[in-house]
Protein backbone atom coordinates (compact mmCIF):
# COMPACT_ATOMS: atom_id res chain seq x y z
CA UNK A 1 0.00 0.00 0.00
CA UNK A 2 1.75 3.19 -0.83
CA UNK A 3 1.03 5.66 1.45
CA UNK A 4 0.70 9.49 -0.40
CA UNK A 5 1.04 12.74 1.05
CA UNK A 6 -0.96 16.01 -0.23
CA UNK A 7 2.01 16.39 -2.41
CA UNK A 8 1.95 13.15 -4.11
CA UNK A 9 -2.22 13.59 -4.58
CA UNK A 10 -1.53 16.70 -6.36
CA UNK A 11 -2.48 19.50 -4.03
CA UNK A 12 -1.02 22.78 -4.57
CA UNK A 13 1.31 24.43 -2.69
CA UNK A 14 3.39 27.48 -2.44
CA UNK A 15 7.52 26.94 -2.63
CA UNK A 16 9.61 29.08 -1.86
CA UNK A 17 10.86 31.69 -4.77
CA UNK A 18 14.47 31.37 -3.93
CA UNK A 19 16.50 29.68 -6.55
CA UNK A 20 19.22 27.38 -5.35
CA UNK A 21 21.52 25.21 -7.22
CA UNK A 22 21.66 21.60 -8.49
CA UNK A 23 24.85 21.87 -8.51
CA UNK A 24 25.18 21.98 -4.56
CA UNK A 25 27.28 18.53 -4.78
CA UNK A 26 30.11 20.37 -7.38
CA UNK A 27 29.92 23.70 -5.63
CA UNK A 28 29.66 23.04 -1.83
CA UNK A 29 29.94 26.93 -1.46
CA UNK A 30 26.70 27.36 -3.42
CA UNK A 31 28.12 30.03 -5.48
CA UNK A 32 25.05 31.84 -7.45
CA UNK A 33 26.24 31.08 -10.58
CA UNK A 34 25.64 27.51 -9.86
CA UNK A 35 22.13 28.33 -7.99
CA UNK A 36 19.40 28.71 -11.42
CA UNK A 37 18.06 25.44 -11.65
CA UNK A 38 17.03 23.58 -8.96
CA UNK A 39 13.80 24.44 -6.58
CA UNK A 40 13.44 21.27 -4.89
CA UNK A 41 16.16 19.01 -3.34
CA UNK A 42 14.71 15.95 -3.11
CA UNK A 43 16.65 12.76 -0.71
CA UNK A 44 15.65 9.32 -0.93
CA UNK A 45 16.25 6.23 1.69
CA UNK A 46 16.11 3.48 -0.48
CA UNK A 47 15.71 -0.06 0.44
CA UNK A 48 15.07 -3.90 -1.35
CA UNK A 49 11.20 -3.08 -1.16
CA UNK A 50 10.86 0.09 -0.20
CA UNK A 51 11.89 4.00 -0.83
CA UNK A 52 11.34 7.11 1.17
CA UNK A 53 10.90 9.99 0.08
CA UNK A 54 11.46 13.82 2.00
CA UNK A 55 12.28 17.15 -0.09
CA UNK A 56 13.47 20.43 1.09
CA UNK A 57 11.90 23.31 -0.78
CA UNK A 58 15.01 25.55 -1.61
CA UNK A 59 16.37 28.78 0.47
CA UNK A 60 18.53 28.26 3.36
CA UNK A 61 15.05 29.05 5.97
CA UNK A 62 12.73 26.24 3.51
CA UNK A 63 10.64 23.71 5.01
CA UNK A 64 11.99 19.90 5.69
CA UNK A 65 9.30 17.19 5.26
CA UNK A 66 8.92 13.57 4.57
CA UNK A 67 6.75 13.39 1.46
CA UNK A 68 5.71 9.48 1.64
CA UNK A 69 7.22 5.98 1.62
CA UNK A 70 6.34 3.93 -1.84
CA UNK A 71 7.55 0.90 -2.99
CA UNK A 72 11.35 0.37 -4.48
CA UNK A 73 9.78 -0.08 -8.37
CA UNK A 74 10.65 2.36 -10.57
CA UNK A 75 7.70 2.97 -12.15
CA UNK A 76 5.99 4.27 -8.91
CA UNK A 77 9.31 6.08 -7.74
CA UNK A 78 9.05 8.15 -11.30
CA UNK A 79 5.57 8.75 -10.54
CA UNK A 80 5.88 10.12 -7.43
CA UNK A 81 8.80 12.50 -8.79
CA UNK A 82 6.60 13.85 -11.41
CA UNK A 83 3.88 14.68 -8.70
CA UNK A 84 6.06 16.70 -6.83
CA UNK A 85 7.63 18.47 -9.10
CA UNK A 86 3.97 19.65 -10.81
CA UNK A 87 2.61 20.36 -7.44
CA UNK A 88 5.58 22.87 -6.94
CA UNK A 89 4.88 24.35 -10.19
CA UNK A 90 8.05 23.33 -11.75
CA UNK A 91 9.81 20.85 -14.51
CA UNK A 92 11.46 17.43 -13.12
CA UNK A 93 14.41 18.91 -14.60
CA UNK A 94 14.78 21.17 -11.40
CA UNK A 95 14.37 18.53 -9.32
CA UNK A 96 18.16 17.29 -7.71
CA UNK A 97 17.48 14.15 -6.08
CA UNK A 98 20.19 12.50 -3.79
CA UNK A 99 20.35 8.62 -2.24
CA UNK A 100 22.67 6.57 -0.34
CA UNK A 101 25.26 4.12 -2.35
CA UNK A 102 23.94 0.49 -0.99
CA UNK A 103 23.51 -2.99 -2.42
CA UNK A 104 21.00 -1.62 -4.53
CA UNK A 105 23.51 -0.63 -6.90
CA UNK A 106 22.87 2.45 -9.58
CA UNK A 107 19.47 1.66 -11.33
CA UNK A 108 17.75 4.55 -10.00
CA UNK A 109 20.83 6.83 -10.87
CA UNK A 110 20.89 6.11 -14.29
CA UNK A 111 16.74 5.89 -15.20
CA UNK A 112 16.45 9.36 -13.43
CA UNK A 113 19.59 10.62 -15.28
CA UNK A 114 17.84 9.24 -18.65
CA UNK A 115 14.64 11.54 -17.35
CA UNK A 116 17.12 14.61 -17.36
CA UNK A 117 16.46 14.61 -13.69
CA UNK A 118 19.26 15.97 -11.50
CA UNK A 119 20.63 12.38 -9.59
CA UNK A 120 23.64 12.09 -7.24
CA UNK A 121 25.08 9.10 -4.91
CA UNK A 122 26.84 9.83 -2.21
CA UNK A 123 28.72 7.43 0.30
CA UNK A 124 27.59 7.17 3.71
CA UNK A 125 30.39 7.20 5.18
CA UNK A 126 31.59 10.82 4.13
CA UNK A 127 27.63 11.55 5.41
CA UNK A 128 27.91 14.60 8.04
CA UNK A 129 26.17 12.74 11.18
CA UNK A 130 26.13 14.35 14.79
CA UNK A 131 27.03 12.43 18.07
CA UNK A 132 24.20 13.33 19.91
CA UNK A 133 21.88 11.28 17.01
CA UNK A 134 20.62 8.23 18.66
CA UNK A 135 17.21 7.76 16.84
CA UNK A 136 17.44 6.82 13.22
CA UNK A 137 14.68 5.55 11.54
CA UNK A 138 13.85 5.81 7.10
CA UNK A 139 12.03 8.84 7.78
CA UNK A 140 15.04 10.97 9.43
CA UNK A 141 17.37 9.26 7.05
CA UNK A 142 15.51 10.64 4.22
CA UNK A 143 15.14 14.37 5.93
CA UNK A 144 18.79 14.44 6.14
CA UNK A 145 19.57 13.87 2.80
CA UNK A 146 17.44 16.26 1.57
CA UNK A 147 18.97 19.14 3.74
CA UNK A 148 22.71 18.07 3.57
CA UNK A 149 21.74 17.96 -0.32
CA UNK A 150 20.39 21.53 0.22
CA UNK A 151 23.21 22.49 1.99
CA UNK A 152 25.84 21.41 -0.30
CA UNK A 153 27.27 19.32 2.61
CA UNK A 154 27.45 15.79 1.02
CA UNK A 155 30.51 14.71 -1.41
CA UNK A 156 28.90 12.19 -4.92
CA UNK A 157 30.79 9.29 -5.69
CA UNK A 158 31.49 7.92 -9.12
CA UNK A 159 29.14 6.20 -10.92
CA UNK A 160 30.71 3.47 -13.19
CA UNK A 161 29.07 3.20 -16.93
CA UNK A 162 26.93 -0.06 -17.42
CA UNK A 163 29.39 -1.76 -19.32
CA UNK A 164 31.93 -1.00 -16.65
CA UNK A 165 30.37 -2.58 -13.77
CA UNK A 166 29.51 -5.60 -16.12
CA UNK A 167 32.91 -6.23 -16.22
CA UNK A 168 33.62 -5.17 -12.74
CA UNK A 169 30.90 -7.46 -11.72
CA UNK A 170 32.68 -10.73 -14.09
CA UNK A 171 35.66 -10.30 -12.34
CA UNK A 172 34.53 -10.12 -9.13
CA UNK A 173 33.04 -13.63 -9.62
CA UNK A 174 36.01 -14.59 -10.95
CA UNK A 175 37.64 -13.68 -7.20
CA UNK A 176 34.13 -15.19 -5.66
CA UNK A 177 35.33 -18.97 -7.35
CA UNK A 178 38.76 -18.60 -6.65
CA UNK A 179 37.44 -17.89 -2.70
CA UNK A 180 35.12 -20.84 -2.82
CA UNK A 181 37.85 -23.06 -3.89
CA UNK A 182 40.25 -21.79 -1.59
CA UNK A 183 37.59 -22.51 0.98
CA UNK A 184 36.70 -25.71 -0.45
CA UNK A 185 40.75 -27.04 -0.27
CA UNK A 186 41.07 -25.78 2.95
CA UNK A 187 38.04 -28.12 4.46
CA UNK A 188 39.02 -31.03 2.76
CA UNK A 189 42.70 -30.89 4.04
CA UNK A 190 41.50 -30.37 7.57
CA UNK A 191 39.30 -33.38 7.47
CA UNK A 192 42.18 -34.98 5.84
CA UNK A 193 44.66 -34.24 9.04
CA UNK A 194 41.80 -34.95 11.87
CA UNK A 195 41.66 -38.57 10.01
CA UNK A 196 45.48 -39.34 9.92
CA UNK A 197 45.72 -39.09 6.23
CA UNK A 198 49.18 -37.21 5.27
CA UNK A 199 50.05 -36.41 1.37
CA UNK A 200 53.99 -37.39 0.98
CA UNK A 201 54.79 -35.62 -2.24
CA UNK A 202 56.54 -31.96 -2.28
CA UNK A 203 53.50 -29.74 -3.55
CA UNK A 204 50.02 -30.49 -3.25
CA UNK A 205 46.72 -29.59 -5.41
CA UNK A 206 48.71 -30.51 -8.13
CA UNK A 207 48.03 -33.45 -11.15
CA UNK A 208 49.89 -36.09 -8.93
CA UNK A 209 48.08 -34.97 -5.30
CA UNK A 210 44.79 -34.86 -7.07
CA UNK A 211 45.51 -38.45 -8.26
CA UNK A 212 46.30 -39.54 -4.62
CA UNK A 213 42.82 -38.01 -3.62
CA UNK A 214 41.25 -39.78 -5.75
CA UNK A 215 42.80 -43.17 -5.14
CA UNK A 216 42.88 -42.89 -1.32
CA UNK A 217 41.20 -45.37 0.79
CA UNK A 218 39.21 -44.52 3.92
CA UNK A 219 38.02 -46.83 6.92
CA UNK A 220 34.04 -45.92 6.71
CA UNK A 221 31.44 -45.61 3.97
CA UNK A 222 30.67 -41.63 5.49
CA UNK A 223 34.24 -40.75 5.04
CA UNK A 224 34.14 -42.02 1.81
CA UNK A 225 31.29 -40.05 1.27
CA UNK A 226 32.69 -37.13 2.37
CA UNK A 227 35.69 -37.46 0.66
CA UNK A 228 34.23 -37.61 -2.47
CA UNK A 229 32.04 -34.45 -1.56
CA UNK A 230 34.97 -32.65 -1.20
CA UNK A 231 36.73 -33.32 -4.29
CA UNK A 232 33.60 -32.85 -6.16
CA UNK A 233 33.39 -28.74 -4.57
CA UNK A 234 37.42 -28.18 -5.42
CA UNK A 235 36.44 -29.39 -8.75
CA UNK A 236 33.61 -27.26 -9.67
CA UNK A 237 35.32 -23.99 -8.03
CA UNK A 238 38.10 -24.73 -10.59
CA UNK A 239 35.70 -25.10 -13.19
CA UNK A 240 34.03 -21.72 -12.47
CA UNK A 241 37.94 -20.02 -12.29
CA UNK A 242 37.93 -21.29 -15.79
CA UNK A 243 34.94 -20.39 -17.35
CA UNK A 244 35.38 -17.07 -15.89
CA UNK A 245 38.92 -16.34 -17.19
CA UNK A 246 37.75 -17.46 -20.53
CA UNK A 247 34.92 -15.13 -20.71
CA UNK A 248 37.02 -12.39 -19.34
CA UNK A 249 39.57 -13.37 -22.44
CA UNK A 250 36.32 -12.92 -25.10
CA UNK A 251 34.53 -10.19 -23.93
CA UNK A 252 37.97 -8.27 -23.54
CA UNK A 253 37.83 -7.33 -27.50
CA UNK A 254 34.72 -5.58 -27.06
CA UNK A 255 35.26 -3.54 -24.17
CA UNK A 256 36.14 0.26 -24.33
CA UNK A 257 38.69 -0.17 -21.84
CA UNK A 258 40.81 -2.22 -23.79
CA UNK A 259 43.66 -0.07 -24.11
CA UNK A 260 43.76 0.58 -20.81
CA UNK A 261 44.36 -3.08 -20.00
CA UNK A 262 47.04 -3.63 -22.43
CA UNK A 263 49.03 -0.77 -21.30
CA UNK A 264 48.81 -1.94 -17.70
CA UNK A 265 49.92 -6.00 -18.99
CA UNK A 266 53.30 -3.32 -20.12
CA UNK A 267 53.72 -3.44 -16.40
CA UNK A 268 55.82 -6.16 -14.42
CA UNK A 269 53.40 -8.42 -12.82
CA UNK A 270 50.07 -7.44 -14.44
CA UNK A 271 48.76 -10.13 -16.43
CA UNK A 272 45.37 -9.93 -18.13
CA UNK A 273 43.20 -10.90 -15.16
CA UNK A 274 44.89 -8.67 -12.62
CA UNK A 275 44.84 -5.65 -15.18
CA UNK A 276 41.12 -6.18 -15.97
CA UNK A 277 40.25 -6.56 -12.22
CA UNK A 278 42.50 -3.21 -11.47
CA UNK A 279 40.62 -1.82 -14.55
CA UNK A 280 37.28 -2.52 -14.03
CA UNK A 281 38.00 -1.29 -10.52
CA UNK A 282 39.16 2.33 -10.95
CA UNK A 283 37.84 3.30 -15.18
CA UNK A 284 39.16 6.14 -15.87
CA UNK A 285 42.30 7.08 -13.88
CA UNK A 286 42.18 10.37 -15.48
CA UNK A 287 39.26 11.42 -13.23
CA UNK A 288 41.77 11.67 -10.67
CA UNK A 289 44.12 15.05 -10.83
CA UNK A 290 47.33 13.91 -8.62
CA UNK A 291 48.39 10.61 -8.23
CA UNK A 292 48.04 11.29 -4.19
CA UNK A 293 44.20 10.91 -4.83
CA UNK A 294 44.37 7.53 -6.59
CA UNK A 295 46.43 6.64 -3.16
CA UNK A 296 43.57 7.70 -1.20
CA UNK A 297 40.80 6.11 -3.16
CA UNK A 298 42.39 2.95 -3.10
CA UNK A 299 43.38 3.22 1.17
CA UNK A 300 46.70 2.65 0.58
CA UNK A 301 47.79 6.19 2.59
CA UNK A 302 49.02 6.39 6.08
CA UNK A 303 46.33 7.11 9.24
CA UNK A 304 47.98 10.68 10.79
CA UNK A 305 47.23 12.11 14.24
CA UNK A 306 48.59 15.36 14.10
CA UNK A 307 48.67 18.20 16.49
CA UNK A 308 50.86 21.22 17.04
CA UNK A 309 54.65 20.51 16.69
CA UNK A 310 53.83 16.48 17.08
CA UNK A 311 53.40 14.25 14.12
CA UNK A 312 52.29 10.83 14.33
CA UNK A 313 51.24 8.26 11.25
CA UNK A 314 49.90 4.82 11.65
CA UNK A 315 49.11 1.98 8.99
CA UNK A 316 46.72 2.66 5.84
CA UNK A 317 43.81 3.61 5.87
CA UNK A 318 41.99 0.92 3.58
CA UNK A 319 39.12 3.20 2.71
CA UNK A 320 37.99 3.07 -0.67
CA UNK A 321 38.18 0.04 -3.13
CA UNK A 322 39.28 -3.14 -1.39
CA UNK A 323 39.48 -4.70 -4.59
CA UNK A 324 41.82 -3.00 -6.36
CA UNK A 325 43.87 -2.43 -3.21
CA UNK A 326 44.10 -6.05 -3.06
CA UNK A 327 45.19 -6.57 -6.76
CA UNK A 328 47.59 -3.69 -6.69
CA UNK A 329 49.36 -4.89 -3.51
CA UNK A 330 49.87 -8.71 -4.93
CA UNK A 331 50.98 -7.20 -8.37
CA UNK A 332 53.79 -5.09 -6.18
CA UNK A 333 55.09 -8.28 -4.76
CA UNK A 334 56.97 -8.57 -8.44
CA UNK A 335 59.09 -5.62 -7.99
CA UNK A 336 61.43 -7.13 -4.93
CA UNK A 337 63.46 -8.84 -7.98
CA UNK A 338 66.05 -7.11 -9.83
CA UNK A 339 64.53 -4.81 -13.14
CA UNK A 340 64.26 -7.14 -15.63
CA UNK A 341 62.43 -7.42 -18.77
CA UNK A 342 61.56 -11.08 -19.12
CA UNK A 343 60.12 -12.72 -22.38
CA UNK A 344 56.70 -12.69 -21.42
CA UNK A 345 56.45 -9.20 -20.20
CA UNK A 346 58.11 -8.07 -23.95
CA UNK A 347 55.55 -10.14 -25.76
CA UNK A 348 52.86 -8.03 -23.55
CA UNK A 349 54.81 -4.21 -24.57
CA UNK A 350 54.55 -5.15 -27.96
CA UNK A 351 52.67 -1.91 -29.85
CA UNK A 352 52.17 0.29 -26.66
CA UNK A 353 53.70 3.50 -26.47
CA UNK A 354 57.15 4.12 -25.94
CA UNK A 355 56.08 6.17 -23.36
CA UNK A 356 54.34 3.17 -21.16
CA UNK A 357 57.64 1.36 -21.92
CA UNK A 358 59.92 3.97 -20.55
CA UNK A 359 57.31 4.53 -17.53
CA UNK A 360 57.29 0.31 -17.14
CA UNK A 361 60.80 0.62 -17.27
CA UNK A 362 61.34 3.05 -14.27
CA UNK A 363 59.26 1.85 -12.14
CA UNK A 364 61.26 -1.79 -11.99
CA UNK A 365 63.97 0.42 -10.79
CA UNK A 366 62.53 2.73 -8.92
CA UNK A 367 60.66 0.28 -6.33
CA UNK A 368 63.20 -2.39 -6.68
CA UNK A 369 65.89 -0.06 -5.09
CA UNK A 370 62.95 1.68 -2.66
CA UNK A 371 62.42 -2.52 -1.36
CA UNK A 372 66.10 -2.79 -0.75
CA UNK A 373 66.20 0.22 0.92
CA UNK A 374 63.45 0.05 3.17
CA UNK A 375 64.23 -3.18 4.00
CA UNK A 376 68.25 -2.32 4.77
CA UNK A 377 65.99 -0.74 7.37
CA UNK A 378 64.57 -3.84 8.86
CA UNK A 379 60.94 -3.17 8.54
CA UNK A 380 58.58 -5.74 7.81
CA UNK A 381 58.39 -7.08 4.72
CA UNK A 382 54.68 -6.79 4.22
CA UNK A 383 54.70 -2.96 5.28
CA UNK A 384 57.27 -3.03 2.49
CA UNK A 385 55.40 -4.65 -0.06
CA UNK A 386 52.58 -2.02 0.50
CA UNK A 387 54.84 0.80 0.20
CA UNK A 388 55.82 -0.43 -2.98
CA UNK A 389 52.19 -0.52 -4.02
CA UNK A 390 51.59 2.86 -3.03
CA UNK A 391 54.23 4.41 -5.28
CA UNK A 392 53.26 1.97 -7.84
CA UNK A 393 50.14 3.89 -7.67
CA UNK A 394 51.69 7.40 -9.26
CA UNK A 395 53.80 5.06 -11.70
CA UNK A 396 50.41 3.51 -13.09
CA UNK A 397 48.80 6.98 -12.82
CA UNK A 398 51.49 8.54 -15.14
CA UNK A 399 51.17 5.70 -17.63
CA UNK A 400 47.20 5.28 -18.19
CA UNK A 401 45.94 8.51 -17.76
CA UNK A 402 46.81 9.83 -21.54
CA UNK A 403 45.12 6.98 -22.53
CA UNK A 404 42.32 7.02 -24.57
CA UNK A 405 39.44 4.52 -24.59
CA UNK A 406 38.27 2.56 -27.69
CA UNK A 407 35.81 4.48 -29.32
CA UNK A 408 31.79 3.43 -28.94
CA UNK A 409 29.16 3.95 -31.02
CA UNK A 410 28.28 7.69 -30.28
CA UNK A 411 23.93 7.62 -29.05
CA UNK A 412 23.31 11.19 -27.38
CA UNK A 413 19.65 9.72 -26.53
CA UNK A 414 20.86 6.68 -24.42
CA UNK A 415 24.43 6.55 -23.75
CA UNK A 416 24.45 3.53 -21.65
CA UNK A 417 21.74 1.56 -23.48
CA UNK A 418 19.10 1.94 -21.12
CA UNK A 419 15.73 0.27 -21.68
CA UNK A 420 13.39 3.62 -23.01
CA UNK A 421 10.60 3.11 -20.39
CA UNK A 422 10.41 2.20 -16.96
CA UNK A 423 8.10 -0.45 -17.70
CA UNK A 424 11.42 -1.88 -19.65
CA UNK A 425 13.40 -1.61 -16.37
CA UNK A 426 11.26 -3.44 -14.50
CA UNK A 427 10.99 -6.54 -17.26
CA UNK A 428 14.97 -6.06 -17.25
CA UNK A 429 15.20 -5.83 -13.23
CA UNK A 430 12.11 -6.91 -11.30
CA UNK A 431 12.05 -10.19 -14.06
CA UNK A 432 8.29 -8.93 -15.15
CA UNK A 433 7.54 -9.43 -18.92
CA UNK A 434 7.01 -6.87 -21.44
CA UNK A 435 3.14 -6.14 -22.53
CA UNK A 436 3.02 -7.79 -25.95
CA UNK A 437 1.00 -6.51 -28.32
CA UNK A 438 -2.01 -8.81 -29.18
CA UNK A 439 -1.42 -10.58 -32.57
CA UNK A 440 -4.52 -10.87 -35.52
Amino acid sequence: MIADCPVCAGQSRTFGGVSESDGALANPKGDDEHTMKTRLYVGLDVHKETVTIAVAEAGARGEVREVCTTTNDLQVLERHLRRIAAAAGIEPGQLSVVYEAGPCGFVIWRRLRQLGIPCAVVAPSLIPSRSGDRVKTDRRDAIKLARLHRAGELAAIHVPDADDEAMRDLCRARADAVRDGRRARQQLGAFLLRNGYRYGGKSRWTAAHMRYLRELEVGHPAQKVILEEYLVAVDAAAARVDRAEAQMRSLLGGWARRPLVEALMAFRGFGLVSAMVLVGEIGDFSRFRHPRALMAYLGLTPTEYSSGPSRSQGRITKTGNGHARWMLVECARHYWTPPKVSKELSARQEGQPDAVRQISWSAQNRLHARARHLAGRLLNRNKITVALARELCAFIWDALRGVAPAPTVPCDQNPAGLPATAEAYDGRYRGRPRATLPTT
